[in-house]
């Protein structure tokens, strides 16, 4: 399986994150899955990156020409696939990909994984997002949907694309 990541590029975050990305992509790589990401060599995609290969796993990079610009390309990568900007990385992440796993990130995360849902509801996909909730990080984004859920303004229920996982053990359960 190939499994997109979403998450923070910035190391200065909870010491857990980093634990839990760690444990996330070793898992993957000794289960034989290919980590799919955005191909920087900062926070958590890098420690994803790093612990997947390290564990003797295979890592696929979309990396748009800005981060190759800065020199912020992973060392940690199998397969390269630039792009020019992050609606091209979002598409390429999505066709890549079968599933999703949402790690603590920012604004960048919750645009890929609304992205991700925005085309599942539409019907051009039927791929999952699974949200790490590492320590309770999308508790507010959880409320948030139940709240635009509870108003009528989210079609179905948001759960039949985005699911909620507390531990690795259940993000397993769900890959």
């Amino acid at each position: 399986m190939k499994i997109g990541i979403f998450c923070s590029a910035n190391d200065d975050i909870d010491a857990e994150y980093f634990k839990k990305t760690e444990e996330l992509g070793r898992w993957a790589a000794e289960n034989g899955h290919t980590i799919v990401f955005g191909g920087c060599n900062m926070g958590l995609m890098e420690c994803v990156a790093k612990a997947a290969k390290q564990a003797g796993g295979t890592t696929i990079g979309v990396v748009p020409t800005l981060v190759e610009e800065r020199g912020r390309i992973s060392d940690w990568l199998d397969v390269h696939i630039p792009c020019a900007d992050l609606s091209d990385r979002k598409q390429l992440l999505m066709l890549q990909s079968d599933v999703f796993v949402a790690l603590p990130g920012g604004i960048g995360t919750l645009d890929e994984v609304f992205t991700v849902m925005a085309s599942a509801t539409i019907g051009y996909h039927s791929k999952r997002v699974i949200l790490y909730n590492i320590n309770g990080f999308w508790n507010s984004l959880i409320a948030m949907l139940n709240d635009l859920e509870r108003k009528g303004v989210v079609r179905g229920q948001w759960q039949k694309h985005l699911t909620v996982a507390a531990t690795l053990e259940e993000i397993k359960n769900i890959c």
